[in-house]
């Protein structure tokens, strides 16, 4: 058996499957998942071989939200090489920070984040890594009064903190995180609900790289993302809400794919790569209702991607 698959297997026996449904926060935009996965998983935090700074919108409605992140590995300290200058060591510690701002009609979450990550090589090469990641954040959540319900109007300052654990390689990739260990910083009320939609998540993630063309330079990405709260559903419907493919096909500078966190609509996304700099697109479609009856998703997300190349991969379209 292989080294992946036996990590495999162990992070598979140790994620409790029985963890169930909850709220995301931030569950919008939807796209951060694809563009800045560390944070949904803090040990994700400078596991690429560049910077990455990033920035995602989405419109929709009466509803807006936006993230903004960046996350690096910080370098090592050393002699300058004469022979090859562009090459730098890393050290073991990443670090990364987003802010998001996530409005639902007059419902308002805010939070900024701050993440540091230690990746531990396993190999001479320093091609495969295991890394540890925790995210420290603040969420201010709005929630306006409702005279109906006799409900009153909520401002709420919250601190809240996420952490992970994080397999990769060149090509191959796995992982698993909690966020929002502390969970609500309210009581639940009488109708057995939160008003602020803050909860305990726990993610699985995983995905591998086919090269399908290395002189074309095509190479084929599916991955899974599995998201559970804190209540147990074991009919069709609840697994269906738990469970989140995704698909991805590099070829040269542009990505083109799919990643479903709604079956009841047709995901679809591209991304573009100048040098040190992308631009991607996201969109939904919603099935079996006419595109004018329902308005449909649409996300931007730009960022650069710039510094050392720790694989020494020369190619500008290297993601």
């Amino acid at each position: 058996m292989s080294s992946q698959s036996k990590i495999l297997l162990f992070v598979l026996f140790l994620f409790p499957f029985h963890l169930l449904m909850g709220q995301e926060t931030p569950y919008q935009p939807i796209s951060y998942r694809i563009f800045s996965p560390f944070i949904f998983n803090p040990a994700v935090a400078g596991s690429k071989d560049f910077t990455s700074v990033d920035l995602i919108a989405s419109m929709q409605n009466n509803s807006y939200s936006h993230v903004a992140s960046a996350n690096t590995r910080l370098w090592r300290r050393g002699p300058k090489y004469t022979v090859s200058p562009k090459l730098r060591r890393y050290s073991n510690i990443g670090v990364g920070g987003a802010v998001f701002n996530d409005v639902v009609g007059l419902n308002r979450n805010l939070g900024v984040s701050l993440t540091g990550s230690y990746h531990i090589a396993l190999n001479e090469k320093e091609l495969s890594f295991l890394s540890f990641g925790l995210s420290a954040k603040g969420i201010y959540s709005h929630i306006p009064g409702n005279t109906l319900f006799d409900r009153p109007e909520k401002n709420l300052m919250s601190p809240n903190f996420d952490v992970g654990v994080y397999y990769y390689n060149p090509n191959f990739y796995i992982g698993f995180s909690a966020t929002n260990i502390l969970g609500n910083p309210e009581e639940i009320d009488s109708e057995g609900l939160y008003t602020i939609p803050v909860d305990k998540q726990y993610f699985f993630h995983t995905g591998y790289k086919f090269v399908l063309s290395r002189v074309l330079d095509i190479v084929l990405e599916p991955s899974l993302i599995i998201s559970s709260g804190d209540t147990l559903y074991l009919n069709v419907d609840g697994i269906k809400d738990i469970i989140r493919p995704g698909l991805r096909l590099y070829m040269d500078k542009f990505c083109v794919g799919t990643y479903f966190q709604n079956f009841d609509k047709i995901p679809f996304f591209f991304q573009y790569k100048y040098p040190n700099f992308y631009v991607g697109t996201f969109f939904e479609i919603p099935r079996n209702i006419p595109f004018y009856k329902r308005e449909l998703t649409a996300e931007i997300a730009v960022g650069m991607n710039f510094g050392a190349d720790r694989f020494g991969n020369k190619k500008s379209s290297h993601w």
